[in-house]
């Protein structure tokens, strides 16, 4: 196999990989409409160039504590799934970093099972661990279906 490319970003201290060919957009979500009876990680939609995106919580869908709202503006990634367009809201994009699919460790078997569902495996870099999320999995909440309730 030969390597490949992961936007890195980062949800709560915690540095995070998404594969980069699911990744179209980076942006800052704004003009964010709620949408009535959502699930909690679903933040709202928004318009981002013509195109309806739901703005999807990372820290939610990982079960993590709200962000402090004096911290910097939050980040989106966009991902379309199945068809319709996500901007995944998370703390920091970083870089892109290149790796190779041989290096994937497993994950750890005492992870949250929310964060189980979810990770297919972590890098060793020299900065720490880089965990991979499956772009699909994290916007299901697990579920297989988009859109749907953790």
């Amino acid at each position: 196999m030969s390597a490949r490319d992961y936007v890195t970003l980062r949800v709560g201290g915690h540095l995070f990989g998404l594969d980069a060919l699911v990744v179209h957009d980076v942006f800052y979500p704004r003009n964010i409409t709620p949408v009535p009876l959502a699930p909690p990680e679903i933040i709202g939609v928004l318009n981002l160039r013509g195109r309806i995106v739901t703005a999807v919580c990372a820290r939610a869908r990982l079960a993590m504590k709200p962000r402090d709202p004096t911290a910097r503006p939050a980040k989106a990634v966009g991902l379309e799934l199945g068809g319709d367009h996500y901007g995944l809201v998370v703390d920091e994009v970083e870089s892109v970093v290149k790796l190779d699919p041989i290096d994937l460790i497993p994950p750890p078997d005492n992870l949250p099972v929310r964060w189980a569902e979810i990770i297919p495996g972590v890098f060793r870099l020299p900065e720490g661990l880089l965990v991979v999320l499956d772009a699909s999995k994290l916007i299901t909440g697990g579920t297989g279906h988009y859109g749907a309730a953790a």
